[in-house]
C-alpha cells in the first residue's frame, strides 16, 4: 500500500488517549477529534495516563509535556519501557531542545501549541496510517554482513551476536534504507515513507534518527559502512547484495 494514496480507514476503530492537566485543552481536543469519528479517553495527570494505557491500551496517545505531577517527558520514558504505542507531545514551548528531547525518548511526533484542530487530527491521522501500513508489510531475514542481520519478521536486529533494541520509528526508518539498498532514498521520500506525507518539510527528523541508527549499528558512527550520506540528496543503504555476489565470483 503506499502511504502518498491510502486513505484513513473508519476512524471508529482507534482509541486516542488525551492527557493534559488543563482540563479545557482537553475537552477542545476531544470535541475534534470525536467529531472526526475518534473514540477519546482523557487523562489530566501523569499517573492517570499510565493507569488508562496499562488498563485500556489506546491506539495512540497525545501527551502534554508540561504537567504538575509527572511531566510529559517522564511519562514517556515510562511508557517507553513497556509499551510501543504512538505518541504524539503537546508543546507551547516549541523549543528546538524540547522537540529533540521527545524525539530521542521515543516519541513519533510532536505538536506546538497553539494548533488548529485541522493540524491536530491531521498528524493523528498520519501517525496511525503509517504504522497501521507498515505493519502491514510482510519482511524477510536479511544477513547484510557478519556483524548486522535483520530479522524483519520478528522486528529484531542483531549486531555482532547481541540483540539491538530499535524504537519504531528507527525500525521503520531502518526497513525502508534497507528495502532499497544501493539506491538513494531522498530526504522527502524518507520523509513521506515513514512519517507520512504531512512531513515533507521536516527534514531534520531523517538526520536525527539516522544518526541514531548509526549510534546503534555502526562500527564507527563517525565513520558509517551500512547508511552513506549523499551529500544534498539523501541517504543510500550499502548494496550488500551486490557485495555479496563479488565476493561469490
Amino acid at each position: 500500500m503506499n502511504i502518498l494514496t491510502s486513505t484513513f480507514d473508519d476512524a471508529s476503530k482507534y482509541t486516542i488517549l488525551v492527557v493534559d492537566d488543563e482540563k479545557r485543552m482537553v475537552r477542545f481536543i476531544q470535541l475534534n477529534l470525536e467529531q472526526d469519528g475518534f473514540r477519546v479517553l482523557a487523562a489530566y495527570n501523569g499517573r492517570d495516563a499510565l493507569e488508562t494505557v496499562r488498563t485500556q491500551l489506546p491506539d495512540l496517545i497525545l501527551l502534554d509535556v508540561m504537567m504538575p505531577d509527572i511531566n510529559g517527558f517522564e511519562v514517556l520514558r515510562k511508557i517507553r519501557e513497556v509499551n510501543t504505542v504512538p505518541v504524539i507531545m503537546l508543546t507551547a514551548k516549541g523549543e528546538e531542545e524540547d522537540r529533540i528531547r521527545g524525539l530521542e525518548l521515543g516519541a513519533d511526533d510532536y505538536v506546538t501549541k497553539p494548533f488548529s484542530p485541522q493540524e491536530l487530527v491531521s498528524r493523528v491521522k498520519a501517525v496511525l496510517r503509517r504504522t497501521k501500513t507498515f505493519s502491514e508489510e510482510q519482511v524477510d531475514i536479511v544477513e547484510v554482513d557478519s556483524r548486522l542481520k535483520i530479522d524483519f519478521s520478528r522486528r529484531e536486529v542483531w549486531v555482532e551476536g547481541k540483540k539491538v533494541e530499535l524504537r519504531p520509528t528507527e525500525y521503520r526508518l531502518l526497513y525502508h534504507l534497507v528495502k532499497n539498498a544501493g539506491w538513494v532514498s531522498s530526504h522527502e521520500k524518507l520523509l513521506t515513507q515513514v512519517w507520512g506525507f504531512e512531513y515533507q518539510d521536516e527534514p531534520h527528523y531523517v538526520r536525527l534518527y539516522v544518526n541514531y541508527l548509526r549510534k546503534k549499528l555502526e562500527k564507527d558512527p563517525s565513520n558509517p559502512k551500512y547508511i552513506i550520506t549523499e551529500r544534498g540528496v539523501g541517504y543510500r543503504f550499502v548494496d550488500f547484495r551486490h557485495e555479496r555476489e563479488k565476493t561469490l565470483k
